[in-house]
């Protein structure tokens, strides 16, 4: 089984020491989160796992032909078309499409020789594996999972947005289908649709994968095992996130148990020593001071810093917070936000999602006066004090330090925004940095600094946990879900939405749906339609296909207009059978999909297979040494006669299946 091992790997920079003898594996089929503060190293390790970083000492053991995919946080690409750009990860299917030709022109010279013919099979399954096959086809249906067009395949990649663009990268490690995926932060700016799509395509892959991520629900739905690297060290955990942070929390407290039953008895023995040191006892003593001497001494568990804060209880207002009524918003000549009606009430915690486009932060934006609708009403209700998290932090000023910052706001004295900035993990000379010059996650930290002293009632949040931690995350969710005002936010967090909102609005073209519950309730509601639109669907169906069956059989019943009581005497009968049909036709559709679509992509490699082996064949039969063998010729010619037929066969179900 293939399998990447890491063996005592240590790593610093200077005197800072990012992670000290740390070993785990991947194995071939693996799904592994790597998870950790930030500042961790977490990025560094993949680094030098793909040879891109040094490191001081230890292990990195693979076989040389071992291919993996990697997504960079990064960001380096060319002008090409994003078609060109996503097939530029195929490289190697490209060597081994050349080698393929290389020797089928061999074999036409020598039809018979086993050890071709074996290292054929071998390039065709190496291709397949690699989808060789069907690459083009293939970098369509990632680009479409992404949020990519057809319009945008011929777009030039300079033309798209740095979000778009980390859509390119992550389509370009996944087309390749290499042996192991190093996914770092995968699931930046992908909205909830896009995120699913990844999920599922994870779940069904068949290498390895290692990813960096601090999205919770991202990790419970695709991981296996979690790496936690923490205070130079890393521990392996088996299953998902959730039984990670299971397993973590009974380590922790038999090791804090651990250690204080330590403690207490090496009090008690130091005790009896300085009781009996001199008297009587001296010699048993002795004897315990040897055993306290001999004892391995444990080492306190260590505490990871976090953030630690609550909001101070919000000032009551009006019971109408927010109301906006049949609302327009436009960017151009492009209609952003149409006809969007919705009201807040006080305490409520309400979360705005929609995918990617939708309006969610242009919507925000109108609501805290940034913008001016084209048409409809906005109403704040009295005594609301608005705070606004902006995902871009536009209220920071990028040449100041958070000192000037705190200063400016609250009109503190340097001492006490020193102070206040402890609190949100701002020390020694970060709090003299330009705000240019801090991470994402500082400046994330630095606005709920602020938002956190201002003391709003009403809080309105654009993607609050971007940038931020998993420890981080977890403060924030348990400082608003102790908020006692009322919150509207916009994230693709679904793990920090379940936790925080109680109530969710999506936004859609049409304009706002509402579900009272947060978004795992969503969903389940979701299904619930999906499910029923479907069950209605089959019943239409089946109707349809009666009735065709009632216009056949006109002709002999209709001598017989007056017999139609005597059908209906068992009708509890035929109630019965028609629920169970309804039923039956209801569960049968979902398999059919399922199958059917299935079935399709199947199709779809067979022929781009069999398409190559004719290519094959094609460059066989031009081979003047197989035009004088009339026997192999008669052989090359059947078997291309039979892929042919087999093609045809395959071109028609397709058709059918597409339809």
């Amino acid at each position: 089984m293939e399998q990447i091992r890491v063996i005592g790997l240590s790593k610093s920079f200077g005197v800072l020491q990012v992670f000290n003898k740390v070993s785990f594996e991947i194995k071939h089929g693996e799904r592994v989160g790597l998870v950790g503060p930030n500042g961790a190293g977490k990025s560094t390790l993949m680094k030098c796992l793909l040879g891109i970083e040094d490191y001081d000492e230890g292990q990195i053991i693979k076989d040389s032909a071992t291919t993996i995919g990697y997504l960079q946080q990064d960001i380096n690409l060319g002008d090409d078309s994003l078609a060109v750009e996503i097939q530029k990860a195929f490289a190697d299917v490209q060597y081994w499409e050349q080698q393929l030709l290389d020797v089928s022109a061999k074999l036409a010279d020598d039809p018979h020789d086993e050890s071709l013919l074996k290292q054929l099979a071998r390039i065709q399954d190496r291709l397949d594996w690699l989808g060789g096959y069907d690459y083009e086809a293939q970098s369509r249906r990632i680009a479409y999972g992404l949020g990519f067009s057809d319009e945008d395949l011929t777009k030039s990649v300079s033309e798209f947005s740095g979000g778009q663009k980390t859509r390119i990268n992550l389509a370009k490690a996944l087309v390749r289908r290499p042996d192991f995926l190093f996914l770092d932060e995968p699931t930046n700016h992908l909205d909830m649709d896009m995120l699913e799509w990844l999920e599922n395509y994870l779940s069904a892959y068949g290498g390895g994968i290692l990813i960096i991520s601090h999205d919770r629900y991202f990790l419970d739905r695709v991981t296996t095992r979690i790496v936690e690297l923490d205070h130079h060290k890393a521990t392996s955990y088996r299953g998902n996130y959730s039984r990670y942070v299971e397993q973590r929390e009974a380590q922790h407290k038999a090791q804090q148990s651990a250690y204080e039953k330590q403690q207490e008895y090496i009090r008690k023995t130091e005790e009896y020593i300085d009781k009996y040191r001199a008297g009587i006892k001296s010699k048993m003593a002795r004897g315990r001071q040897s055993q306290l001497n001999r004892l391995e001494r444990l080492d306190a568990p260590e505490q990871s810093q976090t953030l630690k804060f609550r909001f101070p209880k919000a000032e009551f207002s009006a019971d109408k917070v927010l109301t906006v009524e049949e609302l327009f918003l436009s960017y151009g000549e492009r209609d952003i936000v149409e006809d969007v009606s919705f009201m807040i009430r006080r305490g409520e915690a309400v979360a705005l999602i929609g995918p990617n486009g939708a309006g969610k932060s242009t919507l925000l934006k109108a609501i805290t006066g940034e913008l001016t609708p084209e048409a409809g009403f906005i109403d704040i209700g009295s005594r609301v004090s608005v705070g606004y998290f902006s995902q871009e932090h536009e209220e920071l000023h990028p040449a100041w330090t958070p000192v000037d910052e705190i200063m400016s706001h609250f009109n503190y004295s340097e001492e006490k925004a020193r102070n206040v900035l402890g609190m949100f993990m701002f020390q020694g000379d970060d709090v003299f940095k330009e705000i240019r010059d801090l991470s994402g996650g500082e400046r994330a930290r630095l606005s709920l600094l602020i938002l956190f002293l201002q003391g709003n009632n009403f809080l309105i949040l654009d993607e609050p946990t971007n940038h931020l931690d998993i420890p981080t995350r977890e403060v924030v969710e348990d400082a608003l879900m102790n908020f006692t005002g009322t919150l509207l936010v916009v994230s693709h967090d679904r793990y920090f939405l379940d936790k925080v909102s109680k109530r969710t609005l999506v936004l859609e073209p049409e304009g706002v749906e509402e579900y009272l519950g947060n978004y795992s309730y969503y969903k389940a509601k979701l299904k619930e339609q999906q499910d029923l639109a479907a069950l209605q669907a089959a019943q239409s169906n089946q109707n349809d296909s009666r009735a065709g069956g009632k216009n056949r059989n006109t002709g002999n019943n209709s001598t017989n207009s007056e017999a139609g009581d005597f059908g209906n005497t068992d009708n509890s009968n035929n109630n019965d059978n028609r629920d169970a049909e309804r039923n039956n036709a209801s569960e049968g559709i979902k398999i059919n999909s399922f199958m059917q679509a299935k079935k399709l992509e199947e199709t779809e490699t067979e022929i781009a297979r069999l398409e190559a082996t004719l290519k094959m064949y094609e460059v066989q039969i031009q081979n003047p040494a197989l035009q004088e063998d009339a026997e192999a010729l008669a052989e090359t010619a059947a078997h291309m006669e039979a892929t042919n037929k087999k093609l045809a066969e395959l071109y028609e179900l397709w058709e059918q299946l597409a339809q």
